[in-house]
């Protein structure tokens, strides 16, 4: 994803560099480096048997009960599943603020989905094993080092694994979390973790609109109603002519048609077909144009289909009503939102990779700290080190060389946000 203007960094705060190096030499956060620096198979271990637990939209409870048993391991405060399957566990401080931590525990793969996860020297492949694999263990691993190495920190630390990530979830786990539980007026600031990688700084939330279009007719057999209109026929037409709506380049806006159902046997005319569309754009102009396409591409469909009905079987078209009728239902509205440049949390992470090392840019995505940036709070998007591919896809991997960095960064930066 190409960087944004911001990537170009501001001028990290003056004295801060120097608290970085300070926390980093401090005896207990030296001996969690180096907990982080010896446990990789541990990590990698985490990371299969939480893969191996489903975790499709909506019916992440399994996994969040795996997590939540990780928590009361550590002696976690507060450890605890909420009523929309977010698992929290807290370690407490002075202050009256707290930072988060947290990595969404759900995937994109539906009910059923094979999860064939396994090991092969250094990586890992199988369904989520990066997206979200690789930042829920990063979330443990941290949790852990802190937890053995006794490090200490002012304001409170709280740890989430939130559900509702992907897809149809819509970011309901964070959405919950800032609007209904007990922490959303407490959060100071919000560290995320989704998936692998270091060379990342999500500080910029990209919006988006998904809809479920749905077209709908009288049905029949395809025999002896032959004829009758089609919703496939006509869903494929408003296919055809919305993949054909122009985009700008800049600001980058995007579409893509990722479900398509319809019909019950080959030989029925079915009652209904569907499809669900995912928008995209830095602009919510654009994001309108394209829902205006959409709807009149489908307007469109519907009547070509009905005078192609007429062609096809005058004598059908006669005995039979047309009905095709089409709607269109909104079924994700992610908000958008952007971190200011002179933001503590972007210093922070900033003066954290000038630390080690890291070369990082900020890009803008779809994230779930989406929610707390639309509400003008404190918050941006890192991975959880090491690198990986293929999400989204039955082969997705992990490679977990160069995770160490990303441990070191992620708890340096929750340290320096909570204060030593």
């Amino acid at each position: 994803m190409p960087s944004t203007p911001q990537s170009e960094a501001a001028e990290v705060s003056p004295g801060l560099p120097q608290e970085i190096a300070r926390i980093a030499a401090l005896p207990e956060v030296r001996t969690a480096f180096a907990w982080l620096r010896s446990q990789e198979p541990q990590f990698a271990q985490w990371q299969v048997e939480m893969a191996r637990i489903p975790a499709p939209p909506f019916g992440e409870a399994a996994r969040g009960d795996w997590l939540r048993e990780r928590f009361l391991e550590l002696d976690l405060e507060d450890v605890s599943i909420d009523e929309v399957g977010n698992a929290f566990g807290l370690r407490p401080g002075l202050d009256a603020g707290c930072v988060t931590l947290s990595a969404h525990i759900d995937t994109v793969f539906p009910v059923g989905t094979p999860l064939n996860v396994r090991q092969q020297g250094t990586r890992l492949y199988g369904p989520g094993v990066s997206d979200n694999g690789a930042g829920v263990t990063a979330l443990l691993a941290v949790a852990v080092a802190m937890h053995k190495a006794k490090v200490p920190h002012r304001s409170p630390i709280l740890f989430i694994g939130n559900v509702g990530e992907e897809g149809e979830g819509d970011l309901r786990g964070m959405r919950h979390i800032f609007t209904h539980s007990r922490w959303k007026d407490a959060i100071a600031c919000s560290l995320v973790l989704d998936g692998a990688g270091s060379d990342t700084i999500v500080a910029e939330a990209l919006g988006s609109r998904r809809f479920e279009a749905i077209v709908r007719g009288p049905g029949g057999h395809s025999w002896s109603d032959f004829g009758a209109p089609s919703p496939i026929l006509a869903l494929a037409r408003a296919i055809q002519t919305f993949s054909q709506t122009p985009v700008p380049a800049s600001p980058k806006t995007t579409f893509n048609v990722g479900v398509v159902r319809g019909g019950t046997s080959v030989n029925s005319i079915p009652e209904s077909a569907s499809m669900r569309v995912d928008i995209r754009s830095t602009s919510m102009a654009e994001m309108e144009r394209l829902e205006a396409a959409l709807r009149q591409a489908l307007e469109s469909a519907v009547e070509e289909e009905s005078q192609a009905t007429e062609k096809r079987s005058p004598t059908s078209a006669a005995r039979r009503p047309f009905g095709l009728s089409y709607e269109v239902v909104p079924i994700g509205n992610r908000p958008a939102g952007e971190l200011a440049a002179a933001a503590h949390i972007l210093q922070v992470i900033h003066a954290v990779d000038a630390h080690l090392g890291n070369a990082a840019q900020i890009q803008r995505a779809s994230t779930d700290a989406n929610v707390p940036l639309s509400l003008g709070r404190e918050a941006i998007a890192i991975g959880g080190g090491g690198t990986g591919g293929g999400a989204h896809t039955l082969q997705e991997w992990f490679d977990c060389s160069g995770r160490e960095v990303g441990l070191k960064r992620i708890l340096l930066a929750v340290l320096a946000l909570a204060g030593v």
